[in-house]
């Protein structure tokens, strides 16, 4: 499974849709607060300010429109790792038959 990180605050209304999605899923997270100091956050999302900010697998997603898009377009849970992309999977099968 990926390793995901958001950046957040505890008031933040997209930041606790982006956890709550994330816990229907089953995907553990690791959480940093960032109420008093966004530095580290704006240098590794590349000079963005907003929160919540995600990565998964130490890929800048984006906030939660973004999170909520990937899920939109069927490509969240293949980069959490809970699904295959089904490229080594066809493969495989065909092998197997």
């Amino acid at each position: 499974m990926a390793t995901v990180e958001i950046y957040s605050t505890m008031t933040c209304p997209s930041c606790i849709r982006a956890k709550r999605l994330f816990d229907a899923k089953g995907v553990e997270y690791t959480e940093v607060d960032v109420s008093f100091d966004r530095s580290a956050m704006i240098e590794r999302a590349d000079g963005r300010m907003t929160v919540p900010q995600i990565f998964i697998d130490d890929e800048g997603i984006g906030g939660f429109d973004d999170l909520a898009a990937l899920e939109r377009q069927g490509r969240l849970d293949a980069m959490l790792g809970l699904i295959s992309d089904g490229v080594d999977d066809a493969a495989g099968g065909a092998a197997e038959a």
